[in-house]
């Protein structure tokens, strides 16, 4: 699946096609989505592709196309506080930008079939835990995570607001996945090679729409051979949050309040805000040569000799106007995180800094 919008060089230009192509509509999934690089959930051989509208697998590991999640995010109308749960949640790609939506008093749960890539889901949550500077910008429901067929599921679980499984559902376990539904909560799938939104409006009572065509590799069905017996899977406890815990959210939460009347105080004062630091794409006036690869065209300034002779009035003519645009197409420094120098300019002891900071590497 995917294919949708053109190939990005970076993130941020991957979200740039999706948002024009309006597959991403909403500020809060925008923000999401250029808070995780879709390339780190890649491994190293294959990041090429990474921003590629494409589904990508290898082995058990499998990333939908980025227009399939931007279409699931926006479905689902993700709020802080919801409780989530994704079913073959895969490399947790999906999960991770849930809990940025989520925030910290939201519940986060992913069931997995596969072992191996439920190991691979911890080894990258870990990695943006302690290395992304955007885990810093906001408050982070993180994603647990078990191993088992989502079709058994233990029937004393709780209920969820909203739910997606990431796997193609036939007609016949339909009931099943709405069993796992709030009233009021919202469950996304692929039913019958189509991406559906249902609705719970009351116990028995149901909304559904069909958002576009797609296919998706089936749900595996379980498998009793070896005892006879299903093997329940249990969920995470809804766990309640430590005293220390709910301190460190109220101390980072506020520090980030005074951050932010700070810019406010600084640009009543004159002072620009800072720039937004997204590649800028840089337009061109003239276009030489027009170079045929693979199938897709490119459109290339290419120089030659002759240039230097016959176009020497037209480079001067041009000159000014690249002079005038050159400061912003110089890519910008790396952002600042403020939260974590405010932080460690506290007069606090070390330790306690590093708490606050989730004692992450950077």
């Amino acid at each position: 699946m995917g294919g949708a919008v053109s190939a990005g060089e970076d993130n941020d230009e991957l979200i740039d096609n999706l948002k024009e192509a309006q597959y991403i509509r909403t500020e809060l999934v925008e923000q999401a989505f250029r808070a995780i690089d879709r390339a780190d959930y890649y491994l190293e051989e294959f990041k090429d592709n990474a921003y590629k509208d494409l589904a990508w697998k290898h082995g058990n590991i499998h990333l939908s196309a980025p227009c399939i999640y931007s279409e699931v995010m926006e479905a689902l109308d993700l709020q802080p506080g919801l409780s989530f749960l994704n079913l073959g949640s895969g490399t947790g790609y999906l999960s991770s930008m849930v809990g940025l939506i989520l925030g910290p008093f939201g519940v986060n749960h992913g069931v997995e079939l596969h072992s191996d890539v439920i190991e691979y889901a911890k080894q990258k949550l870990d990695f943006f835990i302690k290395t992304s500077d955007s885990f810093d910008k906001f408050e982070f429901c993180e994603p647990s995570f078990v191993t088992g067929n989502c079709l058994e599921i233990s029937p004393d679980c709780t209920q969820y607001d909203r739910v997606y499984c990431g796997a193609g559902v036939q007609k016949e376990h339909e009931d099943y996945m709405k069993s796992l539904l709030k009233v009021g909560g919202i469950l996304v799938m692929p039913l019958e090679e189509k991406l559906t939104k249902i609705t719970r409006t009351g116990p028995s009572a149901w909304e559904t729409k069909k958002i576009l065509a797609v296919s998706f590799a089936p749900l595996i069905q379980p498998n009793h051979a070896d005892s006879g017996k299903s093997r329940l899977v249990q969920l995470p406890p809804v766990a309640v949050r430590s005293l220390q815990d709910l301190a460190r959210i109220a101390i980072r939460g506020t520090i980030k309040k005074i951050i932010h009347q700070e810019a406010l105080s600084k640009a009543g004062n004159g002072l620009k805000n800072p720039p937004r630091f997204k590649r800028r794409r840089v337009r061109r006036r003239r276009m030489e040569t027009i170079v045929f690869l693979d199938k897709e065209v490119f459109a290339r300034h290419i120089s030659n000799p002759s240039d230097d002779n016959n176009n020497s009035e037209d480079l001067e003519e041009e000159r000014p106007e690249e002079e005038e645009t050159k400061p912003s197409e110089l890519k910008p420094d790396p952002p600042v995180n403020f939260l974590r120098e405010k932080v460690l300019s506290l007069p606090l002891p070390d330790p306690l800094k590093y708490y606050l900071l989730y004692y992450r590497e950077k």
